[in-house]
C-alpha cells in the first residue's frame, strides 16, 4: 500500500509541476508566489513563526506530545507493525526503513504539489472562483491539494485516487486495530470478562471497531477542515509523551498515570479547540495570552494532573515491577528502589552480564534524528537546485548513517 501511495503522489507531482501554467521545476521555484515559501527554516525575525514552528517543536513538543506513529518512548501504534515482522531484527530494519521513507522522502511530492498550487491558486479567492459551489465554512488552504488534482488526466487521476485510498486504508486499519485492542484487552477482558474465550474477544473486537468508526465519523462532522483535526490531535496528546518516556526510567509510573493524562489532555484539547474558551485564551489577535502559549499550557496542566494522580494512587505491585524489570532491564537510578527491594527478598532481577543499553539507545536516537533531517533537507535542496546546501547535507546523512550502524551494533543487533 505504501508504494502504491508513493507512486500516485510522485506521478501527480511530476505531472502538475510540468503543466503549462506552472512551467516546470525551474519556473516553479522562481515564481514570485513560491520564492518566499521555499525556506525550510522559519523566518527568525517573525517571533510568532519562530516560537511556534521552531522553538516549541525542538524544546517541548518532541518529548511531551503523544502522536500516532511518533510516540515518545514507544507505543502500541508502531508496536503492532513491529510485531508483524519475522523477528526483532526485521522489526528494527522495517521501522528504520519506515522513518526514512515516511519523514525524509514521502513529504516532497506533496510539497511540490503544494508549491504548484500557489501558482495556480495563489489565494483563497482564486479557489472560490474556480469552485464556486464550495460552502464558505469549508473553504480553506487544505483544499489546494484536492483542487490541483482536478487538473490531472483521467488515467493518472485514477492512480492518484487509488494511492490516496491506499494511504487512507493503511492508516485507518492501524488506528482501528489499535483502538479495538484497547477496548478488548485493556477494558473488556480486564474489567468485564477476564475469562472470555478467544472467539468472544474477536466478536467484541469487531463490535468495538464498528463503534469506533461511527464515533469517528460523528466527530468529523464537528470539524471544519483538516488543519483543525491536526491541531486537536496535537493538543490531545500534549503532556502525555513524558509518561511514555519516564516509564523506562521511573518505577513509580503506573496505569493511572497514563489514564489520567489521556483524559486530562483530551478534555483540555476539546475545550480549547471546540469551544470559545480557546479563542478567549489564545486567539491570535484578541486572546488573553499569545497563541504560542497554548501548547505549553496544555503540557503543563496535563503533567501537573498526572503527577498528582501518580502520587495519589498505589504503585504497581512488587511482583509486576520485578517481572517488568526482568523482561526489559530498564536500569538507571529511577529503578534502584525496585532492585534493592528484590535484593532484600533474595530475588535476582538484574542481569549483570547485560549492559544497560539506554544510553547507547539515546545516542542512536540523536544520530538517527540527524540522519532523517539531513536526508529530508538534502532531498529538498537537490530538488530546488541549491547544491551548496544539498551536498553538505548529503555528506552529513552518509556520516550519520555510518555512525548509526556502529552505535546500533553495540545494542546487540545483527540487522546492520
Amino acid at each position: 500500500l505504501f508504494f502504491v501511495a508513493m507512486g500516485g503522489a510522485i506521478g501527480a507531482a511530476y505531472y502538475l509541476v510540468n503543466i503549462p501554467e506552472v512551467g516546470g521545476l525551474e519556473a516553479l521555484v522562481a515564481n514570485e508566489h513560491v520564492v518566499s515559501k521555499l525556506s525550510i527554516l522559519p523566518d527568525f525575525s517573525d517571533k510568532q513563526a519562530l516560537i511556534t514552528l521552531f522553538i516549541i517543536p525542538l524544546a517541548v513538543q518532541w518529548w511531551s506530545s503523544w502522536y500516532p506513529g511518533a510516540e515518545p518512548g514507544g507505543g502500541g501504534y508502531i508496536a503492532q507493525r513491529m510485531l508483524a515482522a519475522k523477528d526483532e531484527n526485521h522489526a528494527i530494519g522495517a521501522t528504520f526503513f519506515f522513518n526514512i521513507m515516511h519523514y525524509a522522502l514521502r513529504p516532497w511530492p506533496w510539497i511540490l504539489v503544494a508549491l504548484a498550487s500557489l501558482v495556480i491558486f495563489p489565494d483563497l479567492a482564486s479557489i472560490q472562483e474556480a469552485f464556486p459551489n464550495i460552502p464558505s465554512d469549508k473553504l480553506g488552504h487544505d483544499l489546494a491539494y484536492s483542487a490541483m488534482l482536478t487538473k490531472l488526466p483521467s488515467g493518472l487521476l485514477g492512480l492518484v485516487l487509488a494511492s490516496l485510498i491506499a494511504a487512507y486504508m493503511s492508516t485507518i486499519s492501524t488506528q482501528l486495530n489499535w483502538g479495538s485492542s484497547y477496548m478488548v484487552y485493556d477494558f473488556y477482558k480486564q474489567q468485564i470478562n477476564p475469562k472470555a474465550s478467544e472467539k468472544r474477544l474477536v466478536t467484541v473486537g469487531r463490535i468495538s471497531t464498528v463503534v469506533l468508526m461511527v464515533l469517528s465519523a460523528l466527530l468529523a462532522l464537528l470539524l471544519q477542515n483538516a488543519l483543525q483535526l491536526f491541531e486537536v490531535l496535537l493538543v490531545f496528546g500534549a503532556g502525555t509523551g513524558l509518561i511514555f518516556i519516564l516509564r523506562w526510567f521511573w518505577w513509580r509510573i503506573n496505569a493511572w498515570s497514563e489514564i489520567t493524562a489521556m483524559f486530562a489532555s483530551g478534555i483540555i484539547s476539546i475545550v480549547l479547540k471546540l469551544t470559545s474558551v480557546g479563542d478567549y485564551l489564545f486567539a491570535p489577535e484578541s486572546g488573553v495570552f499569545e497563541a504560542y502559549y497554548e501548547y505549553p499550557f496544555v503540557v503543563f496542566i496535563t503533567t501537573f494532573i498526572w503527577l498528582i494522580a501518580t502520587y495519589m494512587t498505589q504503585p504497581e505491585s512488587n511482583e509486576v515491577l520485578q517481572n517488568f524489570y526482568i523482561k526489559t532491564q530498564p536500569g538507571g537510578p529511577g529503578w534502584s528502589k525496585v532492585v534493592n527491594v528484590a535484593k532484600k527478598e533474595g530475588i535476582k532481577i538484574k542481569n549483570k552480564d547485560a549492559e544497560w543499553s539506554v544510553p547507547s539507545g539515546i545516542v542512536a536516537m540523536l544520530i538517527g534524528c540527524v540522519l532523517i533531517y539531513s536526508c529530508m533537507f538534502a532531498t529538498g535542496y537537490w530538488i530546488y537546485g541549491e547544491y551548496n546546501y544539498a551536498v553538505p547535507l548529503t555528506v552529513t546523512a552518509i556520516i550519520s548513517g555510518i555512525s548509526l550502524i556502529r552505535v546500533w551494533k553495540k545494542i546487540k543487533t545483527t540487522i546492520l
